[in-house]
């Protein structure tokens, strides 16, 4: 939140999924940022979701290089395929962001399971299966993002071995 010189809020909002930028005056100090971008913005549901993607990617990203029980070299190799996996997953999200979202959740769950300092293998087979499965369908459409989803369960699978 920006103030100008006469006291008035000066808020500026930016979608990057919709391109709309607004700066205005006219919006009292005491507004949450939700209410600012329902109203001004006109979030529509597939950019909400994109913003949930883009975060969700963030957070496996993180538990990437926080993870204690993976060395190294599996970590770098994980961190090429989530970038694959970003490009992918934009791609999709512009046709079809439940699925686009579906998918970056059932990641998040998977790496969580299995960068876990004390392992379920039980668990971790079940969110492997789960992010495999969700690609279900997209092998002529979107080939490469089955073939990434399919790198990263295996890596994850092998990760409690």
């Amino acid at each position: 939140m920006l103030f100008n010189d006469f006291g008035q809020s000066r808020v500026r909002v930016r979608s990057r999924a919709a391109g709309l930028v607004r700066v205005g005056t006219s919006w009292p100090a005491r507004r949450s940022i939700t209410q600012v971008l329902s109203q001004t913005c006109r979030i529509t549901q597939d950019a909400g979701c994109y913003l949930m993607i883009e975060n969700t990617l963030g957070e496996i990203e993180n538990r990437i290089h926080q993870a204690i029980a993976v060395n190294p070299e599996q970590k770098r190799e994980l961190l090429d395929l989530l970038t694959t996996l970003k490009a992918e997953i934009n791609t999709l999200a512009q046709t079809n962001g439940e699925q686009a979202h579906s998918i970056t959740g059932f990641a998040k769950v998977s790496t969580y399971e299995a960068t876990r300092a004390k392992q379920n293998q039980q668990l971790r087979e079940l969110s492997v299966r789960g992010l495999r499965s969700s690609v279900d369908g997209f092998e002529q459409s979107h080939p490469k993002l089955v073939q990434i989803v399919n790198s990263i369960s295996n890596l994850l699978a092998n990760l409690g071995i």
